[in-house]
C-alpha cells in the first residue's frame, strides 16, 4: 500500500542510526562515471543510461561483481572524501544521528592505494559530514572473507597503528563456503586492538553461520541475520542476549534472499523480543537509503509504532557513549509527541 506524505514525512523525520552501511556501496553511478572522468580510469559502459542498466542482480556475487569493478574510479584521498561526504548528506536528510559505516580496505590496497590515504580520506569526508550536518559517524574496518585469511592479517598490520581512529572489525562479501570459524584469529587480535566486533551472518549462509559468530567470533552485533529465523533456539538466545541485528529490507529484495519485502522476518523477530534495526547497506546498488527502507516496511502494513521501536533499537544497538544515545532517546520521545497521531 502507499504511504502517505505525512507518514513519508515522518519517517524521514524519524531519529535513527544507521548501523550496516558500506561506504563503497554509496557509489552512485553518476558519481562513479564523474570520478573515472577525473582519474583517467577507462569503464566498461557506454555512458550513464548503459552503466544504470547493469544495476540488476540475480545474487550476491552478481552484485559484487559490479561493486569491484566500480571500485577501481576511488583513487585519491579526496575521491573517498567526497564518496563519505555524499553518503552523509543522504544520511541527514534521512533523519540519521549516527552512522557507523564499513568500508573495504584490502580491495583498494590491491588496486594500489596505501590504507593510510584510504582511511585519511573517509575521515576527512567523515569531518566535513559534522561540519555541514552535526552527523556523528565512526568507521568499521571490513575484512573482505573471500579473499585469502592472510590478507586480513596484512590488512590488521595497516591498521593496528591507527586502530583508535576505528570503532569496530567486521566481515563482509560471499557468505557461503567461507564460515565464520576461518577469522577466529582475526577476531581476537582485532579484540585485543579495542575494536568492536560484528560479522556478516545467515544472509546467503545458513543459521549455523550466525551461531559461529557468536561462539567463534564473539561478535556484539549481528549483520543482516535473517535466516536466525530458521532457529528458534537461536532468536530466543539472540533476543535474551541483546544481540542486534543489522537487517537490510530493500538489498535482500534485490539480492533476491526474499521475494517480496513483506517476507523479511522483522515483525516476527520484533515479536520475539529481538533488537532488529532496519538499514539501507548498498544503497547506490539497491534503490533506497535507509528512509526508504523504512518507508518499503510501512509499504508492507508494519505500524508507524513498530517503526518507532526499530529506531529506539538502532539507538541501543550502536557503539556510541551513552550520554550520545541518551541525548539520541531524548529526540525520538519528542519525535513521538510530534507525530502521536500516526502512532496508535
Amino acid at each position: 500500500m502507499a504511504i502517505s506524505t505525512r507518514i513519508s514525512q515522518a519517517l524521514h523525520a524519524l531519529p535513527k542510526t544507521e548501523l550496516h552501511l558500506h561506504i563503497e556501496g554509496t557509489l552512485e553511478p553518476e558519481l562513479a562515471l564523474r570520478l573515472a572522468d577525473r582519474n583517467g580510469v577507462t569503464l566498461p559502459f557506454d555512458g550513464i543510461d548503459d552503466l544504470r542498466s547493469h544495476y540488476r542482480f540475480d545474487n550476491l556475487q552478481s552484485f559484487l561483481d559490479l561493486y569491484y569493478q566500480l571500485m577501481s574510479v576511488l583513487c585519491t584521498r579526496e575521491d573517498f572524501s567526497d564518496l563519505m561526504f555524499d553518503y552523509l548528506a543522504h544520511a541527514h536528510a534521512d533523519g540519521v544521528h549516527r552512522a557507523e559505516i564499513f568500508f573495504d580496505p584490502q580491495v583498494h590496497m590491491n588496486n594500489g592505494l596505501d590504507y593510510d590515504l584510504v582511511l585519511d580520506g573517509l575521515l576527512d569526508g567523515i569531518a566535513r559530514g559534522r561540519a555541514a550536518y552535526g552527523i556523528d559517524a565512526a568507521l568499521i574496518l571490513s575484512v573482505v572473507r573471500d579473499l585469502p585469511v592472510e590478507s586480513a592479517q596484512t590488512l590488521l598490520d595497516a591498521a593496528a597503528p591507527r586502530a583508535d581512529e576505528l570503532l569496530a572489525i567486521g566481515l563482509d562479501s560471499t557468505e557461503v563456503g567461507y564460515p565464520p570459524e576461518l577469522f577466529e584469529r582475526i577476531y581476537a587480535r582485532a579484540a585485543g586492538m579495542g575494536l568492536h566486533l560484528v560479522a556478516h551472518a545467515g544472509e546467503e549462509g545458513t543459521a549455523e553461520y550466525i551461531r559461529q559468530t557468536l561462539d567463534v567470533l564473539h561478535v556484539e552485533r549481528i549483520d543482516h541475520g535473517v535466516r536466525i529465523i530458521e532457529d528458534p533456539t537461536l532468536v530466543r538466545r539472540v533476543a535474551a542476549e541483546g544481540i542486534g541485528l543489522t537487517v537490510c529490507p530493500l538489498s535482500n529484495l534485490r539480492l533476491q534472499v526474499v521475494d517480496d519485502v513483506a517476507k523479511v522476518p522483522i515483525r516476527q523477530l520484533l515479536d520475539s523480543g529481538v533488537c532488529v534495526t532496519v538499514n539501507s547497506d548498498d544503497p547506490a546498488y539497491f534503490g533506497g537509503y535507509i528512509a526508504d527502507n523504512y518507508a518499503a516496511l510501512a509499504e508492507t502494513g508494519l505500524s508507524i509504532a513498530a517503526l518507532a521501536d526499530i529506531a529506539g533499537n538502532s539507538i541501543e544497538a550502536c557503539f556510541a557513549p551513552e550520554a550520545d544515545k541518551a541525548a539520541m532517546r531524548t529526540e525520538l520521545d519528542q519525535w513521538k509527541t510530534e507525530y502521536s497521531d500516526l502512532l496508535g
